[in-house]
């Protein structure tokens, strides 16, 4: 599989493509915004011409956009075609992407992504693949130079289930990190002293150990996916089974820092939220 498209060049999109370029793939891009295709040196000016690949890889920002892509992509597609939606979407949604594309002879995965645009560029995602196996198998060759690791989830929307409660626990993190915090200041301590001693204890998490010294304590607030993107997250886990009370509380307090800060601010402005009064 050596000729692939990537629909969707923002922070996520951009970085794939060069990654896959730079492993020797002939790579094309396409996205909407005449600015991003600009600034991407393999995009092409029509989506028609991005369909002439082997595979496509969307980098999308909701269901809505996923599924009038993918609308477009089946109504030309020719059997074969493997399509590898990264977006973070709605695991119902993609079952039924997935059931339409199969049905032409067209093979779709939900494979969303952990690690951000400079995990993108470093080839060092965390893919949590979902699909039919021949299709997962399929996709492990075009996910392979951008990916750290490409965990097999299981069936159509299972990499989607797995995204949405792994961003609902990170949410939740950031909110109990910015807690801390402030009960450490309210106890006199430093926050960088507290964040460095939890790093090191039994309590850590990936937001005390990775995002307050790359993102928060510095005032960096640039991780390149923002709050509003989250809380987009955090909305469709709210629909899986199961959930319990310390989910429906993080739900509550995401919604409450959407309506403190911008939907564009970063969003490991949760930390901020539980943290410093407004």
């Amino acid at each position: 599989m050596e000729r692939v498209s990537v629909i969707g060049l923002g922070a996520m999109g951009a970085p794939m493509a060069a990654r896959l370029a730079g492993a020797g793939l002939s790579v094309r891009g396409f996205d909407r915004d005449a600015a991003k295709r600009e600034a991407c040196p393999w995009a092409v000016e029509r989506f028609a011409e991005a369909l002439d690949a082997d595979a496509l890889i969307l980098s999308l920002p909701n269901s809505a956009v996923v599924e009038a892509v993918t609308a477009e992509a089946l109504a030309t597609a020719r059997p074969g075609l493997l399509i590898v939606d990264t977006s973070t979407a709605d695991p119902a949604s993609t079952r039924r992407l997935q059931a339409q594309a199969a049905a032409q002879g067209v093979g779709f995965v939900d494979a969303p992504v952990s690690g951000g645009a400079k995990g993108a560029a470093e080839g060092r995602l965390l893919v949590m693949l979902g699909g039919a196996p021949d299709d997962r198998e399929r996709a492990r060759a075009v996910l392979a130079p951008l990916a750290r690791a490409v965990l097999d989830c299981g069936g159509p929307g299972a990499g989607n289930v797995v995204k949405l409660i792994n961003n609902l626990l990170c949410s939740a993190h950031l909110l109990l990190a910015g807690e801390a915090l402030r009960m450490g200041e309210a106890a006199g301590l430093d926050a960088e002293t507290l964040a460095a001693a939890l790093a090191a204890g039994s309590g850590r998490s990936g937001a005390i150990e990775a995002n307050l010294p790359a993102w928060v304590l510095n005032g960096a607030y640039d991780s390149g996916f923002t709050l509003g993107l989250m809380g987009k997250d955090v909305g469709l886990a709210a629909a899986l089974d199961g959930l319990g009370p310390l989910a429906g509380a993080t739900l509550a307090q995401v919604a409450a820092a959407r309506a403190r800060f911008a939907d564009g601010e970063d969003f490991n402005r949760l930390v901020d939220a539980a943290w410093r009064d407004a």
